[in-house]
């Protein structure tokens, strides 16, 4: 496959982009991997600190430095490659986070979890690009429409985001329950064509990649095949050897079964996919005993309260990410159960590059 995905003056060889994951479970170390490999390599931004001194005391400062040292961390190890964030709409300090990613040097800015409706002025006069996540027709065109008229200017990427992804999902239970693959691939069509609309009035080529459910090489295939510029992989790369993850949460990949997988309701309010462990039966209080409702904020989401919440999301993430999984909510796409070994990151991008 010859096919490279242009963002701009971007060029990527191989048209995959891994997917950012947290907490921790995507930083330098996957990343940067990726990028060598001729993909995007994506860092989430999720609490990327958490192993930082002074975390628990300032962890807002302490991930903004967190943040800079990460991206650095992974242009070392990315040959020239593109290297990119992932940063959540819905982050307390959402700004301060994008603006701290633009002075380290990111190349793209990928923000969901929300409309990103004030990220092109957090971006300007850099060359850093900006891309939306968005899951329906209607979300594509609100923020499109919206960039145009307050900012007159375009995405420089869409990322459609399906039911099929990992973590916290656009879609309501009852969404997710209906969607076909067909039916969603009319959406598709639907965002490409808002999309395009406004590439024409902009005179330049806007891409558009799929994400949800994508694992091999034939994804990729049949995502070009529907007129997309590439995709986002994420699940995939988390059973690899140069995932930032600890081994526990490897394995509890390789180690699920497809029953294992199912959707959870996130303390957030917000549905989302992870796999089945004491912890989630816990969350849902199938098990006689009860969540601890003992932790310290960590300045997270914005609209998160703590009084009202049963469980600390941060907190779930970080002890997964750690590998402490009986007291960890461990996040992940709908194919998750079929990783059955850890592999490197060339032989995925391999695989990938020779769809």
């Amino acid at each position: 496959m010859s096919r490279t995905l242009k963002i701009g003056d971007l060029e990527v060889p191989v048209p995959v982009i891994q997917g950012g994951m947290g907490v921790g479970v995507s930083l330098s170390g996957l990343a940067g991997a990726v990028a060598g490999c001729g993909g995007v390599g994506i860092i989430s931004t999720a609490q990327i600190g958490y192993q930082e001194r002074g975390f628990d005391q300032s962890p807002i400062e302490t991930n903004l430095k967190a943040l800079a040292k990460h991206i650095h961390q992974a242009r070392e190890l990315a040959k020239g490659g593109v290297i990119g964030v992932n940063i959540m709409v819905a982050t307390r300090k959402y700004g301060e986070y994008v603006r701290a990613a633009v002075k380290a040097g990111a190349d793209l800015i990928i923000s969901g979890a929300g409309l990103p409706t004030i990220l092109p002025s957090l971006v300007e006069g850099a060359g850093t690009k900006i891309a939306p996540i968005v899951s329906s027709v209607k979300a594509a065109s609100v923020i499109c429409r919206l960039w145009d008229r307050k900012y007159r200017r375009c995405p420089d990427l869409v990322v459609i985001e399906g039911p099929r992804a990992g973590g916290h999902l656009g879609f309501s239970r009852e969404e997710l329950e209906t969607i076909t693959e067909e039916s969603y691939e009319q959406e598709i069509q639907g965002i490409m064509e808002v999309v395009q609309t406004y590439g024409e009035k902009y005179q330049r080529h806007i891409p558009v990649v799929s994400a949800g459910g994508i694992y091999e090489g034939k994804d990729l295939r049949h995502a070009l095949e529907l007129g997309l510029d590439g995709v986002q992989a994420a699940t995939r790369f988390v059973t690899t050897y140069e995932c930032d993850a600890s081994e526990a949460y490897k394995q509890s990949y390789i180690q699920a079964e497809k029953k294992d997988i199912r959707i959870v309701k996130s303390p957030v309010g917000m549905p989302g996919r992870a796999i089945c462990n004491e912890f989630v039966l816990q969350s849902e209080g199938r098990t006689g005993k009860n969540l601890k409702k003992t932790w310290k904020c960590r300045q997270c989401l914005e609209k998160c309260n703590p009084a009202e919440i049963p469980y600390c999301i941060t907190e779930a993430l970080i002890n997964a990410v750690k590998g402490n999984l009986e007291h960890g909510l461990i996040f992940c796409g709908e194919n998750a159960w079929r990783a059955r070994k850890l592999e490197h990151v060339a032989e995925i991008m391999k695989e990938f590059a020779n769809a």
